[in-house]
């Protein structure tokens, strides 16, 4: 690519200064605008947080470097505090007001899919940050994510169950847009993995224990637990479970792929299993492995600056340089030129897989983008 070198080369390789304001403030010009609506405060905050951090210290650095083509490049934001209905104002202000040309954000499945009708309608380019399938699949002319599906999970866990030998799973979920969608999949992908759901359980955002819902499961003949669900919940799920002396295997989503969750669920955590991006084992991979360097790259800027990486910083990582190499290509923020070059995209090597999209696929990603990690002494390690 013609100015790939721009975007990528030495990003992370280098000490990179935070922005403190929610807009990066760029002197008067011709800019390239990047809108986002994020999560960054209220319960979905692990997620936004990374998130935000990720598109500005990227951003800073390629605007040092020169920008795209010559043009610097300006971060519009508004935190949606994980409410839908602001997350669907604010996508209509940085279409109207803010007249970006591109928007990569939706911290949560729930705030991209009311959203998603609004920007649709305007003909913005957008790549969600958010899980759901129900945002790729029908697929939506203007809309693109970088996250692993709920349905990519759900056969990613099977799949290990299968190898395993349990056929019977009590399932739980959250009852929010990313738990209903994938606690959906899980139901109907089971049959076609010789798996039968023998209970079937659900908790609040705001609930603070689950032991009702964990004592149903314990009565099932179940032989695992697959629990959907993002924030505190799985963590409660996790020690209400080791309390009621409950030692079957237990999966999460890759809606826990956070250090955050290790540090929540405690020691309860150990041996739980989950699908996630290979960001969270950069270290432990082979050096014969196509995205090793990029994820090594990226994970040593980001925990320079800010701690434990994420996959969640690592899906905004994949968004921007997706758009921007987008806009490269197009050598033009015509929205529709635009549009078209990121579905064109090919081969390129992000933080959650080798992304090669299509007029059918919008995500880009196969099965083998997901890792099935252990957690084992507090960290994750690479199932075999």
């Amino acid at each position: 690519m013609k100015k790939r070198n721009k975007c990528l080369a030495g990003m992370a390789a280098v000490a990179l200064g935070m922005l403190s304001a929610s807009s990066v403030v760029l002197a008067a010009g011709d800019t390239i605008k990047v809108g986002t609506f994020l999560s960054v405060t209220g319960p979905a905050s692990f997620l936004g947080d990374p998130e935000l951090k990720t598109l500005q210290m990227y951003i800073e650095d390629i605007n040092a470097k020169g920008g795209i083509d010559g043009k610097q490049v300006e971060l519009v934001h508004y935190d949606t505090g994980g409410n839908a209905k602001k997350a669907v104002n604010f996508a209509k202000r940085l279409i109207k007001r803010d007249k970006v040309d591109v928007i990569v954000g939706g911290s949560t499945s729930g705030s991209t899919l009311a959203s998603m009708p609004e920007i649709e309608k305007s003909g913005v380019p957008f790549i969600s940050l958010a899980g759901s399938v129900k945002i790729v699949d029908p697929v939506s002319p203007w809309t693109f994510k970088t996250p692993h599906t709920d349905r990519m999970a759900a056969s990613k866990v099977y799949l290990d169950m299968q190898a395993r030998g349990i056929t019977k799973v009590a399932l739980i979920s959250g009852d929010g847009g990313f738990g209903k969608s994938g606690r959906a999949q899980s139901l109907a992908l089971a049959p076609d993995f010789g798996i039968t759901i023998v209970a079937d359980e659900s908790y609040g955002r705001k609930d603070t224990d689950m032991t009702a819902q964990v004592t149903n499961i314990r009565a099932s003949d179940a032989q695992a637990i697959l629990n959907f669900g993002f924030g505190s919940g799985p963590a409660i799920v996790t020690k209400n479970i080791r309390q009621l002396g409950i030692e079957l295997p237990l999966y999460q989503s890759h809606g826990v792929a956070s250090k955050k969750y290790i540090e929540l669920a405690g020691d309860a955590a150990e041996g739980v299993r989950l699908p996630a991006a290979a960001l969270l084992v950069a270290d432990k991979l082979d050096d014969s492995d196509k995205q090793k360097a990029v994820l090594v790259a990226f994970k040593s800027a980001y925990e320079a600056k800010y701690g434990p990486v994420s996959t969640f910083g690592g899906h905004a990582y994949d968004g921007l340089h997706i758009a921007l190499e987008a806009i490269d290509r197009a050598n033009s923020t015509d929205k529709t030129a635009v549009r078209d070059q990121i579905e064109a995209t090919k081969d390129f090597v992000g933080t959650g897989g080798i992304f090669t999209m299509s007029k059918d696929d919008h995500l880009g990603l196969g099965l083998d983008a997901f890792r099935m990690l252990e957690i084992r002494n507090g960290d994750w390690t690479l199932v075999n």
